[in-house]
């Protein structure tokens, strides 16, 4: 069995790999609107990201005349003092965003959509994440990597912030990106056998 994975992120790429799932990447061709609606709570925000993703997968494909198969979505976003916190603009945007994570507790929600032609199934991981308290050196040296530019919350816990990270609760994958015990799951409803 195949799918489509309406996805860019490397990471979500090797979690399906680990898991054995093979897929086609459609990459640079699902974009949508990742903007927060007004007064919109981090739970809906991401169920609403996912299932647009999907949903403009399954178009994609129709239009493209590709082979039917399901198409699997992704969103991962930070919640902080019940904000809202995704990618950084720019390097001041990342600084700032890891002097409000330093010592505090944030957490991580990770949506996962597959659809076909019938049905979008969604699921939502939800982990805590508890940073220790953090030098404005090391923030400056984590910013001056570049690691921070392209992910939610302006940390990846597989890469260097690791070092941040005290403690977490839930999923570490949820965390990277991909749920794989949830995304196992939610796959095992469209006919896949782990």
């Amino acid at each position: 069995m195949r799918l489509y994975l309406a996805s860019r992120s490397p990471r979500r790429r090797e979690l399906l790999h680990q898991i054995g799932v093979d897929f086609d990447t459609l990459i640079g061709e699902v974009e949508v609107d990742e903007t927060p609606l007004p007064a919109e709570i981090p739970a809906a925000y991401v169920e609403r990201v996912t299932r647009a993703k999907a949903a403009q997968g399954l178009h994609i494909i129709r239009e493209r005349h590709l082979v039917a198969h399901p198409v699997l979505a992704a969103d991962t976003t930070l919640e902080f003092d019940g904000e809202i916190i995704g990618k950084p603009v720019d390097a001041a945007d990342a600084e700032a965003i890891l002097h409000r994570l330093s010592g505090q507790t944030h957490r991580v929600l990770t949506g996962v959509a597959v659809a076909d032609a019938e049905r979008c199934i969604f699921i939502l991981s939800v982990s805590e994440v508890s940073f220790r308290v953090l030098s404005d050196d090391e923030i400056r040296h984590y910013v001056l990597s570049g690691e921070p530019m392209d992910k939610a919350g302006a940390y990846g816990i597989q890469g260097r912030a690791g070092l941040f990270v005290a403690h977490i609760t839930g999923s570490y994958t949820g965390i990277m990106g991909l749920p794989v015990c949830e995304t196992g799951e939610l796959l095992k409803q469209f006919g896949w056998r782990f």
